[in-house]
């Protein structure tokens, strides 16, 4: 996946990794003036043929896999279950970055629309829509800030765990990514692993968890209430068609859908050309700007452009997908150099970073002395 070594963009220049500045001499009212006003419209029509679409998609594959690899020989069928759990975890995925999308009040012009639409799908897909969408909405307020950010935060040199050395090598490695592929998502909705420091335990299914404030907490429950009516179906199919058939049909696919999410917010996130604040230096631009996007090659499609729209999604947030590639070339010339997108092919990209982006620390001779840059042990 990814298209490394495309070079159509002064974007895209020969060092990569070279880090990008973090005074913006433009503001966040100039990168709108750019953008056509069409680029701003959320047709409810529109949003919901996408939804459609991957919904007739998603049951096309699960009628081919329902209906023919069970009539495979043995060896046939080892091979064929991966390339379903493959393709339905893409086109789920993109079914939730619609519901992603929703949260962001960029579906429809009407917000209940958006939230009723979000939590189903959401929900489906064992996210607790509110509640992820509140939390959500926090990172987005303070992007690489080192206080209140809410995901993906690094960690200083001084506090960089023992068992992390211990992993920083190749079969380490390997464990770490699996482990954050498969476990990340479950475990920063139970735990916050990873997330905004409380003064107490938090996690995403607690009304009363210091993430929330008062007027959310009635979402957070209706949230719950989602994902138990998921899992009583999911229990009640269990019973009627048994556990192998609801794991290979629906669990896996949608642990899929997870691990998807982990990589694109991973790599979004992680890079050692972006920097974090800490409160005497950060603001929102600055933290805005912070993100780079990445190239999954066809998946960018199947992921309804998500993948490579990221810094424009993070400055302006309600832009619909199916305008963002239109408004992220518009505001690139504005962006110059403060625009990055990596192509790295995502397999080698993903085990940079995790080589690379160890711990944060300033730099020694930076006036910038609340400027943390990523470093390797």
């Amino acid at each position: 996946m990814g298209a490394g070594g495309r070079m159509s963009d002064p974007s895209e220049g020969k060092n990569i990794l070279e880090r990008v500045p973090i005074d913006p001499p433009f503001t966040l009212s100039d990168l709108k003036k750019a953008i056509p006003a069409h680029c701003f419209e959320r047709s409810v029509i529109r949003s919901s043929y996408y939804v459609v679409h991957d919904l007739i998609v998603a049951y096309v594959f699960y009628f081919l896999a329902n209906t023919y690899i069970p009539l495979l020989p043995t060896p046939w069928a080892y091979l064929a279950w991966p390339v379903y759990w493959f393709c339905q975890a893409s086109i789920l995925t993109g079914l939730w970055v619609i519901g992603h999308e929703c949260g962001h009040h960029a579906y429809s012009d009407y917000q209940l629309i958006d939230d009723i639409v979000g939590f189903v799908l959401h929900s489906a897909l064992y996210t607790p829509y509110f509640s992820w969408k509140y939390s959500h909405r926090n990172h987005h307020a303070n992007t690489n800030s080192l206080d209140n950010d809410e995901v993906y935060i690094p960690k200083r040199k001084a506090k960089v765990a023992v068992y992390s050395k211990l992993l920083n090598n190749p079969p380490g490695r390997v464990f770490t990514l699996v482990f954050r592929l498969t476990l990340g998502f479950p475990l920063y909705l139970l735990t916050n692993i990873s997330g905004k420091k409380y003064g107490r335990f938090a996690n995403h299914f607690d009304p009363l968890s210091p993430i929330f404030t008062e007027r959310e907490r009635i979402q957070v429950v209706i949230s719950d209430i989602g994902i138990l009516a998921v899992l009583y179906a999911t229990k009640l199919l269990v019973e009627a068609k048994g556990a192998a058939w609801v794991t290979c049909m629906y669990l896996i696919p949608v642990l899929g859908v997870h691990m998807f999410f982990v990589l694109i917010t991973y790599l979004h996130h992680t890079h050692l050309s972006l920097p974090h604040y800490d409160s005497t230096e950060w603001n929102w631009i600055r933290g805005a700007l912070s993100t780079i996007d990445r190239d999954f090659g066809f998946l960018n499609r199947v992921f309804h452009d998500v993948t490579h729209t990221h810094v424009l999604h993070h400055l302006i947030s309600y832009i619909p997908h199916y305008h963002a590639k239109e408004a992220r070339d518009a505001i690139k010339p504005v962006l110059g150099e403060f625009y990055k997108i990596d192509r790295t092919p995502i397999f080698k990209a993903m085990w940079r970073e995790a080589k690379e982006c160890i711990y944060i620390e300033p730099d020694e001779d930076s006036e910038h002395k609340g400027t943390y840059w990523y470093h390797k042990m």
